[in-house]
Order: C-alpha cells, then sequence, then structure tokens
C-alpha cells in the first residue's frame, strides 16, 4: 500500500522516481556550488516561531490581497521554466489547481503551454512572466498576447540578464532539444507514467517562443536564439517602459538588495519579489529569507513586498509573513507535486502548505495571518 502523502517532502521524493532525471534535475539544481540554493532552505531553520496558549483562535483567517487581487491565502505559484516537461501539460494542470485552491498562478516566459494555451483552457486569470529580451518588438509581442489573454499581473524578472552555469543541466545533456544519449533514453524509458503523457500531448516545446519568435521555427532553432536573446543591457529605463506598455498591475522580481528595492519604488512598480532566482544565478549570495527583513526595512509600505526561494511548508510561509513580506511565491514544492502526481499534486502542495500554515498560526496565537509580525518571532539567546 503506498504511503500518505502528509508534506512537501514527500511529494519530491515522488517526483524524483517519476521525473526523468534531466527535468527533474532541471527544476531541483541551483548554479555552480549551489550554496546559495542550499541556504535558501537552511536559513528557515535558523527562525523560530513563537508559540502562545490559552488564546481563543477558533475562528481564523488566511485571506488575504496580493496586489489587488483576493487571495485564499497570501501564496502565489511562482513562474517555472519548462514545467511542462515536468508532467505533460503541466502549465495548464498546475493552472488548474491554482485556481482551484484560490491563489495566483504565474505562466514563465519559458513555459511548454503558450499563454494562449493555458487561457484557452483556465476560467481563472493568470499572471504572466515576462524575461527582457534583445527583439524588442518580440518583447512587445508577448506584452499584448498577455493582454490579450486577460492576465491580471505582469511579473518582470531582472536578474537573468545572463544565464549561469547550472553544472547539473550541463552533465545530464539538457538543451534544446535535449540530447537524446543512452543514458537519458534509458532514464525516461523506467518512466512510463511520464513518457505516456508526453505521448499524448503536442505540447512539447516552448510554445510562447516557436512559432512566434522570427526565424524560431522549431527548436532546433530555439537553443541558439535564445542563448542570444537574454539582453545585458536591461535597465530601469526598460522596467518604466514595459511599465507603462503593460498598464497593469506590476511587479520585479529579482531584488535582494535595498538599493534596488528603493529603485524599484521610485520606478512605480505595484510589488517586488525578494528573490536570488532559487540559486539559479548568482552562487554564494544571501538568501532570500536573509535579505528580506534589510528590504521591508528600507521601502515600508511604498511598495508590496514578496518573496520566493526555500519555501517548502507553511511553516516557511508564516515566518516570510512574520518578517514583513505580505505574501510568498513557491517554486519547487509545487513544481514537485505537478512531477508526482500532475494536478493532483499540485493541489496536495498547496493542501500541505495551506493546513501548516493554518495550525503553526493558531498556535502562535494569531488568528489572522494579515496580523503576522517580528513579535511571532523567537530572537536567538532570549
Amino acid at each position: 500500500m503506498p504511503q500518505p502523502i502528509t508534506c512537501i517532502e514527500d511529494l519530491r521524493a515522488l517526483a524524483r522516481q517519476r521525473v526523468p532525471r534531466m527535468f527533474y534535475d532541471y527544476a531541483d539544481t541551483g548554479a555552480w556550488t549551489e550554496s546559495t540554493y542550499r541556504a535558501n532552505e537552511a536559513d528557515f531553520q535558523r527562525i523560530y516561531l513563537r508559540q502562545r496558549v490559552a488564546v481563543d483562535f477558533s475562528n481564523r483567517i488566511l485571506a488575504a490581497v496580493m496586489v489587488g487581487q483576493p487571495v485564499a491565502m497570501p501564496v502565489a505559484l511562482a513562474p517555472v521554466g519548462m514545467t511542462g516537461m515536468q508532467h505533460a501539460d503541466g502549465e495548464i494542470l498546475a493552472a488548474r489547481a491554482a485556481a482551484a485552491a484560490g491563489v495566483p498562478f504565474t505562466l514563465s516566459t519559458m513555459s511548454i503551454c503558450s499563454i494562449e494555451d493555458v487561457a484557452d483552457a483556465t476560467d481563472k486569470p493568470f499572471w504572466f512572466q515576462l524575461y527582457v529580451m534583445r527583439d524588442r518588438d518580440f518583447n512587445d509581442s508577448l506584452i499584448a498576447r498577455a493582454k490579450a489573454a486577460g492576465c491580471s499581473a505582469l511579473v518582470l524578472t531582472l536578474d537573468l540578464q545572463i544565464l549561469a552555469q547550472r553544472n547539473k543541466d550541463i552533465k545530464n545533456g539538457l538543451s534544446a532539444p535535449p540530447r537524446m544519449t543512452p543514458s537519458n533514453i534509458l532514464d525516461i524509458a523506467r518512466k512510463p507514467r511520464w513518457w505516456l503523457g508526453m505521448a499524448r500531448t503536442r505540447r512539447r516545446t516552448f510554445r510562447n517562443i516557436v512559432g512566434h519568435a522570427p526565424g524560431v521555427k522549431d527548436t532546433r532553432a530555439l537553443a541558439s536564439w535564445t542563448t542570444e536573446q537574454f539582453d545585458p543591457t536591461l535597465n530601469w529605463d526598460d522596467v518604466k517602459r514595459i511599465k507603462d506598455q503593460w498598464g497593469g498591475k506590476l511587479i520585479l522580481k529579482g531584488i535582494l538588495d535595498p538599493e534596488d528595492a528603493e529603485l524599484a519604488v521610485r520606478s512605480g512598480a505595484d510589488a517586488l519579489i525578494v528573490s536570488n532566482h532559487g540559486g539559479r544565478q548568482l552562487d554564494g549570495t544571501i538568501s532570500s529569507i536573509a535579505a528580506l527583513p534589510a528590504i521591508v526595512a528600507a521601502v515600508g509600505d511604498r511598495i508590496e513586498v514578496f518573496m520566493d526561494g526555500g519555501i517548502r511548508s507553511g511553516q516557511d510561509v508564516l515566518k516570510a509573513l512574520a518578517l514583513g513580506a505580505k505574501g510568498v511565491f513557491i517554486g519547487r514544492a509545487y513544481i514537485y507535486g505537478l512531477g508526482a502526481l500532475g494536478q493532483a499534486g499540485v493541489a496536495k502542495a498547496l493542501e500541505c502548505i495551506r493546513r501548516e500554515l493554518d495550525v503553526s498560526m493558531a498556535l502562535c496565537g494569531l488568528t489572522d495571518v494579515r496580523q503576522a509580525s517580528p513579535a511571532n518571532l523567537v530572537r536567538r539567546g532570549t
């Protein structure tokens, strides 16, 4: 009899069994030595919650608001590239699970399912994440397509002007198209759930790009196009231009320094995400949760502050909220669920996080998640 799924770690272990190694490692890897990837999780363990007793917590509220949008809990699904290679039609399944749970889903520019695929398969607005490419006309077309699809917020990623080295991807032969070495072929053959699902879908390439970007008609042309397109000249003038062009809610992702947070405020964006790209870009930098308090102190209430990186439980969510975040984004936590069980796995990941957040909040004496503050944490040595 299969063991019950009780936490995100159970989903991770199952995903590792069911997803081909090259795609599992793509999601579950960091840059270079992966020290920042590990720190994102480890630093949460150094934060302690303050338990309270004899408090009437019979009526608890987890609902909140993120960039003007009511949410069932202050958690959003982060943009993750190649989500549709963790499970067939992965972006569609994740978007449906998020909508059912009452939380936002963010579609990556580098998704397998396109903006139009997700819009056609779901009945709730989702958010779209934009990378700035050298081809500004293509950027403009992505923004126009997101508008046409009814996306309710644009998440602009700022920390991928140049792609860091991820050693596992190189060793696994992850490319566009993937290298079909004997080892990779054998590994895929041992994952029948995965390849049967992929055989049944037509969505197996980067559908936001292939057939839309000039000269990119298939995955072979995509590899060289992508390498050339990430734009090292991205600057705050570009942010303003994109904000004006978008005209809706704008969230800036990849802020890790208080000075950049101040520039984010001046840009007129609605929110920022304290993020180090899941430890996938600058290895050896500070964890997101360690960077959060200084950024909150720097910007105050002038902009909404979210964070991502290392969240694997509802307790992690509560700790981030107590340190000043208005909400969090989860990436790997829901990707594990998707790889393990498809849409049901994403729903299970969100259920685990919600349950842990609810119970932990109660045991800290809180009745409303929006009341979380540093008073709910214990200072070391006191």
